[in-house]
């Protein structure tokens, strides 16, 4: 961490990369998370601003300045930002206004210039841009002094655009579109036993679900700019493959490939990526409004899976396989998991172990035919009846969640893990007992600051947070999505 005091001698260490037309500008935005930005101005010209809980870049540059609470949360020196032509400067500078409006909230074409640094009559030209794009709006009249006519607010809009996640689980296939406002335009969860049906029809049933939502999405008014799919297990984001997923029995699948094949000309841009890291995206939006940007979301299903953010950006490791938790060999010569090895997180606290302990083999919650979450309601309501069995197993679960969880705490230190998946269904009576299991075994005071908490979306994090990767294009590339050059036939960079 360095101190507040310190930013000068970074802006120091950052001139001698500039050449001699170039110079550094700091500004400041205040409020409960203050935020220095460090702009690179050249021939008069605001070129490239770091710094914010999004930080902006262009390709080569890895320069984030951030404060919050008083601390400027790690500098990192890359090369000069040098935009090739008008055109990629007006799309980084969209994109800089809608990444702003995005995580401030409205803004008047006045607050605008100063937070970015651009000249005003520049932001109004963007801002119109934007509307015309259907991407923001006009809103409410602010007096920004005591003298003046007061500004009129500009706010997110995106009714006209929608990002879809898509998630792949062991007990079903489940989609959700949603608009650059948040507004669900579509959603909709098929049961499938996904292990027993195989890869090709599982794949059949996906592309027909995409295929729904994009209708959905027509109907609306609106464009479906891209699809990201979330996978269990280990995934390849660069060549789209699913390369090991034991809980679904899929090794080397070209997940992408495929319903790129099935979809044809009519296929949206499309992202893959790990289901549980989906979740922390969608959980991560929520928490950021309560300044957490350290947590680890834990999705609980047929696997348990772990999303770890840190300083407000997805862990991925060395090459992208972080957050593989369901395998901590807790239980070593335990019950065998699907991985092969026996003892896994998982065999403990994964749905399978809740339903093995709470019900007979030919119980209905078992049937994987129903979906799994009126079975999971089934389940609550006989834990709420008092049923001794059930209790039984939900303590039991508490107690396997508070060791797994003392040890992720340990490693990471995180602000927050978020119980995610089916864990949340039975918060009432799995929570007070795991958080008294963590603080007992954590070794800092007060469980290192770490609050356990319930998701506020259960299972329906990873495609969520599927739509919400999925409209990262839009921030990225505000004139092009919306006017439709990444929604056929395109692929991801």
């Amino acid at each position: 961490m360095v101190q507040v005091s310190q930013l000068s001698c970074r802006l120091k260490e950052l001139r001698p990369c500039l050449g001699p037309s170039q110079r550094l500008k700091s500004f400041a935005r205040t409020g409960a998370s203050r935020t220095v930005r460090i702009g690179l101005v050249e021939a008069g010209t605001l070129r490239q601003t770091w710094g914010g809980a999004r930080d902006t870049r262009w390709a080569g540059e890895s320069t984030v300045a951030e404060v919050r609470g008083g601390v400027v949360r790690g500098v990192v020196m890359g090369g000069t930002a040098r935009p090739s032509d008008r055109a990629s400067i007006r799309r980084t500078n969209l994109g800089l206004v809608l990444r702003l409006l995005r995580d401030t909230g409205p803004r008047s074409r006045a607050q605008i210039a100063a937070d970015t640094g651009l000249p005003r009559p520049t932001v109004t030209n963007l801002v119109a841009e934007l509307v015309e794009l259907r991407l923001v709006r006009e809103g409410n009249s602010q007096r920004e002094g005591a003298v003046g006519r007061p500004g009129v607010s500009v706010e997110i809009d995106g009714r006209a655009v929608c990002g879809l996640g898509v998630e792949i689980n062991a007990d079903y296939v489940s989609a959700v579109a949603q608009s650059l406002g948040g507004e669900r335009v579509f959603e909709r969860r098929i049961p499938l036993d996904v292990p027993a049906a195989g890869p090709d029809a599982v794949l059949d049933a996906t592309a027909e679900l995409i295929r729904a939502a994009d209708a959905a999405v027509t109907a609306a008014d609106a464009r479906l700019v891209g699809a990201a799919l979330g996978a269990p297990g280990n995934v390849d984001i660069g060549t789209g493959h699913v390369v090991y997923a034991p809980n679904i029995g899929w090794r080397g699948v070209a997940a992408l490939a495929e319903l790129r094949r099935r979809l044809g000309r009519d296929a949206p841009a499309l992202h893959l990526e790990n289901d549980a890291k989906l979740a922390a995206i969608a959980e991560y939006v929520i928490a950021s409004a309560a300044d957490i940007h350290d947590l680890i979301s834990l999705t609980g299903e047929t696997g348990v899976g772990g999303g770890i953010i840190s300083g407000g950006r997805l862990l991925r490791g060395a090459r992208g396989f972080a957050g593989e938790i369901g395998h901590m060999q807790l239980a070593p010569g335990g019950r065998l998991c699907n991985c092969g090895r026996r003892g896994c997180w998982e065999t403990l606290v994964g749905l399978g172990a809740l339903l093995r302990h709470a019900a007979d083999p030919d119980d209905p919650v078992h049937d994987a035919s129903l979906d799994v979450a009126s079975r999971l309601d089934d389940l609550r309501r006989r834990a709420e009846a008092g049923d001794a069995r059930t209790l039984g197993a939900l303590d039991r679960l508490a107690d396997d969640l508070s060791l797994g969880i003392a040890l992720l705490v340990d490693v990471l230190n995180p602000r927050a893990v978020v119980l995610g998946g089916y864990f949340p269904v039975f918060a009432d009576h799995v929570l007070d007992r795991v958080r008294e299991g963590v603080a007992r075994r954590v070794m800092a005071p007060d469980s290192g600051g770490c609050e356990i908490l319930p998701s506020t979306l259960g299972l329906e994090a990873p495609a969520r947070g599927g739509a919400q990767l999925a409209l990262d294009a839009v921030y990225e590339d505000p004139s092009g999505t919306a006017a439709g050059g990444l929604r056929r036939g395109a692929r991801p960079s």
